[in-house]
């Protein structure tokens, strides 16, 4: 297996632990010392240790969708719908790579909105979805 080949099958691994609520194969994937920001609140986790404490102590029920994962190199972006007790929040996490582990993970969260009137006739619903109206 070649390592774009790798390097993805380690991220598809990563959410489908992350779906399981396996958390030691979840964070397998992190070195000992990385790192994960959260930009919209300001939070930085340093450590594996500490990125799966975090994780491992939400008290929401999670549920994990991957729609898309694509990279190249040492650089890779996760698209996924993260369910937290049964609202959808979508997530793009962009993963940076050294030696076949992560050691920084940038995770940005947006929740759903609706498309505004004045658009709806210039839009197509994306594969899969519905237009959600405002």
């Amino acid at each position: 297996m070649n390592t774009h080949a790798r390097t993805k099958a380690a991220i598809e691994e990563h959410w489908q632990a992350s779906e399981a609520g396996d958390i030691e194969l979840e964070h397998a994937i992190y070195t000992d010392d990385a790192i994960l920001d959260y930009p919209q609140s300001g939070e930085r986790f340093r450590g594996r240790t500490t990125i799966a404490a975090q994780r491992g102590g939400h008290p929401a029920d999670r549920h994990f969708r991957v729609l898309r994962i694509t990279g190249h190199d040492n650089l890779w972006v996760s698209e996924c719908v993260i369910t937290y007790d049964g609202a959808p929040s979508y997530s793009v996490s962009i993963m940076q790579f050294a030696d076949d582990h992560v050691v920084h993970e940038t995770q940005y969260f947006g929740d759903a909105f609706g498309a505004p009137a004045s658009r709806l006739a210039l839009a197509e619903p994306m594969p899969g979805r519905a237009i959600n109206g405002s």
